[in-house]
């Protein structure tokens, strides 16, 4: 159970339109943002952030709930590394391929380019960071300059909703669950 209680009117509230977006994207109301709900202007900012870092890009849609994906591993979030399981596999990510993220730097699943975004989302995700120079190196040999913001635009989300989720433990959802407890390993635990 979450440290303090989801709102539960959001279909009578100025917020109701987003609440319709955010569940014909996910399929089901996201606990986090009932949370953020007690203060609209928080929700509000945090859905343009989020839209603006899933609309229309330069790196795949499932590349970017990779990156989510490691970043969440690394920060401990079982919530969000449930919400990134869920709409990876929603994005055409294959189950072995999630089943092996936590070894995407060895594992023949992953392209160099995959390769080289989910080692900065692994070593962005550390405190103190982990990111050296030639992890940009890497990084450029595969991405745009826009795109490697894009790719941080996805970490950085990834870094507010970890604590966001973590500290208020948000009550995981049925099908983000389910999602993560099928790719679930030892690794990743």
């Amino acid at each position: 159970m979450s440290r303090i209680a989801p709102i539960s009117d959001y279909q009578t509230s100025e917020l109701a339109p987003l609440f319709e977006q955010a569940e014909k994207w996910m399929g089901f109301q996201p606990n986090d943002g009932l949370l953020m709900a007690h203060k609209p202007n928080l929700l509000i900012s945090f859905f343009s952030l989020a839209k603006a870092v899933y609309d229309e890009g330069y790196v795949d849609q499932g590349l970017k709930r990779m990156i989510g994906h490691i970043a969440s591993l690394s920060a401990g979030c079982e919530y969000c590394s449930a919400h990134t399981a869920f709409s990876a596999e929603k994005n055409g990510v294959s189950e072995e391929k999630m089943k092996s993220i936590w070894n995407f730097q060895t594992s023949s699943l992953f392209s160099k380019r995959e390769k080289a975004a989910l080692n900065l989302a692994l070593k962005s995700s550390m405190v103190p960071n982990q990111v050296k120079e030639v992890d940009f190196t890497e990084l450029k040999k595969h991405f745009s300059d826009a795109a490697i913001v894009e790719i941080m635009g996805v970490i950085s989300l990834f870094g507010f909703l970890n604590r966001w989720n973590s500290t208020f433990k948000t009550e995981l959802e049925v099908q983000p669950k389910k999602a993560y407890e099928s790719i679930k390993t030892t690794e990743n635990a």
